[in-house]
């Protein structure tokens, strides 16, 4: 589900039209309209349309983490088995004759069968290609963790994208983890995230990947966090301040600590490691 449908989404659950939408948000009808068609993707006016519309600012602007009710997630699985069968059959109706019944249905049902992995399936002259591009068996309790497209800035916050990354999905060894003290109730709780940024050097660095636990959605002790407050994500250090507070802190020196308003704060994940890159 892509950004505007589930904006559109959004809106229909929350009963509200562009127009009322935009007035509750404090922002253009054109702003809304805009997003829903795919043209823009403000930060900041996405937190607020969340927030009006009840729902997680992060499933709203990057499609991470629970979605509302009603929405059933689709499996990696079925949305390459739907899409790769889709495009297939789309191109052997454009090749016309040029492939016989018995090469066709190979075709097809090479496409039906992979269901879970991605499979290339290439035409040339008349002879059917395929490539293997499957992940390699997982070996003793391994899992995959997913890495996902976002970095959470250490610093002046921020949601971006098409930035390079040191890790894509990493296999691992969850009793591994926890032999490392790790906590965390299932292993799918977990994904990797981006750190961006200098305010939590030096335990943090520029760049450095994080493990984070998404199941952990409010404030559960001191602690680091993944969040978005102020239309922008981070990872910093929470502490309660008062009955309406947090403090955001920092682990570098130079980058001041501040309150900001618990009933602004979204707690995403709760960071369990980090991946450190140190020079030897």
């Amino acid at each position: 589900m892509e950004l505007k449908d589930r904006l559109k989404y959004a809106r229909k659950r929350a009963n509200l039209t562009q127009s009322e939408l935009a007035d509750r948000a404090g922002i253009k009808q054109a702003s809304v309209s805009e997003i829903e068609r795919g043209l823009s993707r403000t930060s900041g006016h996405l937190v607020r349309i969340a927030t009006i519309c009840d729902v997680d600012p992060l499933w709203l602007a990057e499609g991470i983490g629970e979605p509302p009710e009603g929405i059933e997630a689709e499996s990696e699985s079925s949305t390459v088995s739907t899409s790769s069968a889709d495009q297939v059959r789309a191109m052997l109706a454009k090749i016309g004759s040029g492939l016989s019944d018995t090469a066709r249905k190979k075709i097809l049902a090479a496409v039906e069968e992979t269901r879970s992995e991605a499979e290339v399936i290439a035409i040339h002259t008349g002879n059917v290609i395929t490539a293997d591009l499957s992940r390699p068996e997982l070996v003793g309790d391994e899992v995959w963790i997913a890495h996902y497209d976002v970095r959470a800035a250490m610093g002046g916050g921020q949601i971006a994208h098409d930035h390079p990354e040191m890790l894509k999905d990493i296999r691992i060894s969850p009793s591994h983890l926890r032999s490392l003290g790790l906590e965390f109730e299932e292993h799918y709780h977990l994904k990797v995230v981006t750190g961006w940024g200098q305010s939590m050097a030096p335990t943090i660095k520029h760049g450095d990947p994080l493990i984070v636990d998404i199941h952990v959605r409010e404030f559960v002790g001191d602690g680091v966090y993944f969040f978005a407050w102020d239309g922008h994500v981070y990872v910093k250090r929470l502490q309660i301040a008062d009955e309406d507070h947090y403090e955001m802190i920092s682990d570098n020196p130079k980058h001041k600590d501040r309150l900001i308003r618990r009933d602004m704060t979204y707690i995403q994940a709760r960071v369990l490691l980090v991946w450190n890159s140190q020079l030897l």
